[in-house]
């Protein structure tokens, strides 16, 4: 008899709509594989435990149950977005404990496709670092429970590299989808500007959030994007990817911010793989502006600032007041509300003309030690998020598509990554790519058993 904790979403599904197994059964396998694991490692600020499986019976008696493309599948949704029934704390004492009343379109979209939320998972208050700690839980990085997990969809990351859940669902402002994949041995996606519904906060941080999927597969990640996009068939054959021109960088967007070897090295090998592969694989740097990391900074601060409007300043953490009150000076300059987003991708274009995908390391260095980060200052807060991950903020800005895929292993048990971009509409062409590197470069898909 199969145990479906660690099983992908695609054998769940299909085992579902054949009746090998009903929906209450694979929830409760992953329900109980969350009450053994969940202590240790953090990854859940709420399990919905009775109503996951109340919900797994209604999605067993739908009419519609053998073309549901994530029929009885658990997942997992970030605690910054609504689910119907459930408070969105989103990492913070200073939000209401008042149920929503009703999910959010992403959320509608899974459960419409068959999918089961089992929990909603842990983040840094308001989403804004990249460590997912805060008065609800610290979440760990299941490779290495002393290391964070990232942030700020690290909780998500967390539950689906224990295999407490095969996908999950979370969203990525300056790499919060990314950072935390590549942390935990997953793939990341962030979709380009438009493709998902965003309404995440107040403004999606002047357009830089997107939501999207944390999985293990290639294949997974894909089933669960197309029903996030509302694609119609979401599990509709591809051709084969033709030879593509890809560019590898190892240059930090970020003057002073370097990439530490294996991170570079990871890149490098990345491009060997895709050579191998038959692609036209070149080194080059984009011409990143030297305005870049002041105008993702200005966004990010003054979208925390939107996020903390009407809530109580007194129950918010130092490192929250003290990056919404910079946001508020920097929003009276005009600098996050400027068009930085055109002029971006007018000064890339020509690059991307060149070039059909970038391959540059995902991460800088692995992520720092778990803890309580929340009860620290802002900024030791900044720069810890800022040493780990500088190369995942342009993608916010220009509104490109960007993911990280699992690419070698870091000194110790942390995977390694590397990250994929693309220009706008450039998702697929991203999946086929991780899709080869996947078939080429396995990696294992779970930390625990």
């Amino acid at each position: 008899m199969p145990t479906w904790p660690g099983r992908t979403a695609v054998e769940i599904s299909a085992a579902v709509r054949e009746g090998r197994v009903t929906p209450r059964e694979v929830v409760a396998e992953h329900l109980a594989r969350i009450e053994r694991e969940n202590a240790g490692i953090g990854a859940f600020r709420t399990v919905r435990a009775q109503l996951a499986l109340d919900e797994a019976d209604e999605v067993a008696a739908r009419p519609d149950l053998a073309g549901l493309p994530l029929a009885g599948v658990p997942v997992a949704v970030k605690d910054n977005l609504p689910v119907r029934g459930e408070s969105c704390r989103n990492g913070s004492a200073a939000t209401t404990d008042t149920p929503a009343t009703a999910d959010h379109p992403t959320v509608r979209r899974l459960r419409a496709a068959g999918a089961v939320v089992v929990g909603l998972t842990n983040v840094p208050e308001l989403c804004v670092f990249g460590t997912a700690d805060s008065v609800y839980g610290i979440a760990r990085n299941p490779w290495d429970r002393a290391r964070t997990s990232g942030g700020s969809s690290g909780g998500s990351a967390a539950a689906v590299a224990s295999g407490m859940v095969p996908i999950a669902l979370g969203n990525d402002g300056m790499g919060s989808l990314r950072i935390p994949a590549a942390n935990c041995g997953l793939i990341g996606l962030k979709p380009g500007s438009g493709t998902v519904p965003a309404a995440i906060g107040n403004g999606d941080w002047f357009g830089m959030s997107e939501n999207g999927p944390l999985a293990t597969t290639t294949a997974d990640t894909r089933l669960m994007f197309r029903v996030l996009a509302g694609e119609d068939p979401p599990d509709a054959a591809r051709p084969a990817v033709g030879p593509l021109r890809v560019a590898v960088s190892v240059r930090s967007p970020l003057p002073g911010v370097g990439v530490t070897a294996p991170y570079a090295q990871a890149a490098r090998r990345a491009g060997e793989l895709l050579a191998a592969a038959g692609h036209h694989v070149t080194p080059a740097d984009p011409p990143y502006p030297v305005w870049l990391g002041a105008a993702v900074f200005a966004r990010w601060t003054a979208g925390t600032a939107a996020d903390a409007e009407g809530l109580p300043v007194r129950l918010l953490t130092r490192r929250t007041r003290r990056h919404g009150a910079v946001g508020r000076v920097l929003a009276r300059t005009g600098l996050p509300q400027a068009d930085l987003r055109t002029r971006l991708r007018e000064r890339l274009a020509p690059f991307f003309a060149r070039y059909d995908v970038l391959v540059m390391p995902a991460l800088a260095r692995p992520g720092p030690a778990a803890g309580p980060w929340y009860e620290r200052g802002w900024l030791a807060n900044l720069v810890g998020s800022t040493r780990c991950s500088p190369l995942t903020p342009p993608w916010n800005l220009a509104g490109w598509p960007a993911m990280s895929v699992p690419m070698g292993g870091q000194p110790g048990a942390v995977p390694g990554a590397v990250q994929l971009v693309a220009p706008l509409g450039g998702e697929h062409t991203l999946l086929d790519l991780a899709a080869e590197l996947e078939s080429r470069h396995p990696w294992p898909r779970c930390a625990t058993g």
